[in-house]
């Protein structure tokens, strides 16, 4: 199966694209109610990262047509302790955001239970604020008996907070498809304050670790009898051996004996290693950091996740080869992790401002990698239908097209004219920029051309690109040439250029200086000569 990365509804790609019982593993983290605005992926390099961020949609669910449709899926899908649990929740909740947040999971977790794998499992990340409820509709479409763990997953430390218990945690549900399903165990490296307390001092003055030689219950025999006088029946216990290995054990001097009171015990023939211990991780996560303001994989996305989070889920619930889904992708965490980690992978996402991003994401820290991107225009037709569908899709799809930053958001007049940003470095050192246009009409007028040159001026920006699907017209190349021409140390360049959508596809873009290589944040590149496939130690 080769990588894909799809646009678009997840729940129109699960059941059109994904086949039944073709992924091992699903991760998901579904937004609600986070009050972040998403896919801020952006650094502008001229301290203009407020003016930059930019909100591709919100993730606050409102009873609605779309929420009934839902909720009707459910009905009508033939999982009936589904649609039963959900309409005794409805009946509790009525119709509020709450329940169209659960009508839209449920919907997409039928689904995801039909394309996993028999020894599959599905993790889901959620906050407290919903997490009771998805528990209940997991249980109703996985079956209880197949719920293998609430992850508590320490994001942040203590703050302050105002008058109730700090929030530090997030919920990650984990459950199986069936009884026999992939489980690898991760060791980590042992807290120094949780070593064993049963460490003595040996000779040499290293130290040791000591075992127990009784064993619960009385016994009759060898083994009930007193040893070097001491009675373990007296402690209503047992030697776990017979006299004659303890007699060897205290020869080679592995037996430790109390100064003071207690019964001996079987010393390690080897020094304590510290560095060496190890324990098996639990269901309670403390050691994976949040992502800080100054991590190097941060790339702005306010609610992305670490990769160390997902490739511990990935190495517990998968094997090489495996196939990973994440069908709310964002940044592209879940699959950058699968991609190192030698999982094939399928990422869905709903807006092309994160698909262009991933793969933005993806070709920074491994070039020359090769996957499918489905659900974006490969012609100009195809570009037309997305432009007639959703102009900010459109607009976000063509700006990523001449790698420009996007600008602005969904609110009406809130980009000023600017669709997108594009840095450069006219003399090598400082930095500029170029105002992005993007028009998707079917009819463009040499008004737009002047409106650009006007917004250039206002931004005391160096150049405008207009990004056209329709063909320009013949004064509106006429005016673009007035405005002459910026003089750069490599070469000159036309101020305002008018590029069409037909152009981009022959590989034609805007004439620029030499670009600013921070204009994105980009991911490192990774090291794809490392062994991932071990244990996180």
């Amino acid at each position: 199966m080769t990588n894909r990365l799809y646009y678009g509804d997840n729940l129109d790609v699960l059941r059109d694209r994904i086949a039944d019982g073709s992924v091992d593993l699903v991760y998901l983290d579904p937004p609600f109610n986070s009050q972040a605005s998403y896919n801020v992926l952006f650094h502008a390099p001229t301290g203009e990262g407020s003016k930059a961020q930019i909100e591709a949609f919100e993730d606050t669910w409102h009873w609605n047509e779309a929420a009934e449709r839902a909720f009707d899926g459910v009905m009508t899908s033939g999982n009936t302790d589904a649609a039963e649990m959900l309409r005794a929740m409805r009946s509790f909740l009525k119709e509020n955001d709450v329940m169209a947040y659960l009508c839209m999971m449920t919907v997409r977790l039928i689904e995801l239970n039909r394309v996993l794998k028999n020894t599959g499992s599905i993790y889901l990340h959620c906050d407290p604020n919903a997490s009771h409820y998805l528990k209940i509709i997991l249980d109703s479409i996985f079956n209880p008996k197949y719920f293998l763990a609430e992850i508590v997953w320490k994001r942040t430390n203590a703050r302050g907070t105002k008058g109730r218990w700090p929030w530090l945690h997030d919920s990650i549900l984990v459950y199986s498809k069936s009884d026999s399903f992939i489980f690898n165990p991760i060791l980590v490296k042992a807290e120094i304050t949780k070593l064993p307390h049963t460490l003595i001092a040996g000779p040499n003055g290293a130290k040791y670790q000591t075992y127990e030689l009784t064993g619960a219950g009385t016994r009759q025999g060898e083994t009930g009898r007193p040893w070097h006088g001491f009675d373990p029946t007296k402690l209503g216990r047992h030697w776990g051996n017979l006299h004659a290995q303890m007699d060897a054990w205290d020869a080679d001097g592995l037996i430790h004996w109390p100064k003071e009171g207690g019964f001996p015990r079987r010393r390690a023939a080897e020094p304590f290693d510290f560095n060496s211990r190890t324990v098996t991780v639990g269901d309670v996560w403390s050691d994976i950091d949040r992502i800080n303001q100054s991590a190097n994989e941060r790339l702005g996305y306010p609610t992305q996740k670490p990769v160390a989070l997902l490739e511990r889920i990935l190495l517990a619930s998968s094997n090489p080869g495996d196939v990973v889904l994440d069908p709310f992708c964002g940044c592209g965490t879940t699959i950058h992790a699968a991609q190192r980690l030698g999982r094939r992978w399928i990422g869905i996402d709903v807006t092309h401002l994160a698909v262009s991003l991933i793969e933005k994401r993806l070709n920074d820290a491994f070039p020359g990698i090769r996957y499918e991107v489905h659900g974006t225009p490969k012609d100009v037709d195809g570009a037309a239908a997305l432009a007639a569908a959703d102009k900010y899709q459109f607009q976000w799809w063509a700006v990523s097209l001449v790698d420009a930053v996007p600008y602005g958001g969904k609110r009406k007049g809130a980009d000023g004219g600017i669709d997108g940003l594009i840095y450069f470095k006219p003399d090598g050192r400082t930095t500029e920029k170029a105002i992005v246009s993007v028009k998707g009409g079917t009819n463009v007028s040499v008004a737009m051309i002047r409106d650009l040159g006007h917004v250039v001026e206002r931004e005391g920006a160096k150049m405008g690109v207009f990004l056209t699907l329709a063909p320009p017209t013949g004064p509106m190349l006429t005016e673009a040439t007035k405005a002459g021409f910026y003089e750069t140390a490599f070469g000159t360049f036309p101020r305002l250029q008018i590029v069409t959508v037909a152009d981009l596809f022959q590989g034609k873009g805007p004439r620029l200086p030499p670009r600013d290589a921070k204009s994105f944040r980009r991911a490192a590149k990774e090291d794809q000569s490392l062994e991932r496939q071990t244990p996180l130690l």
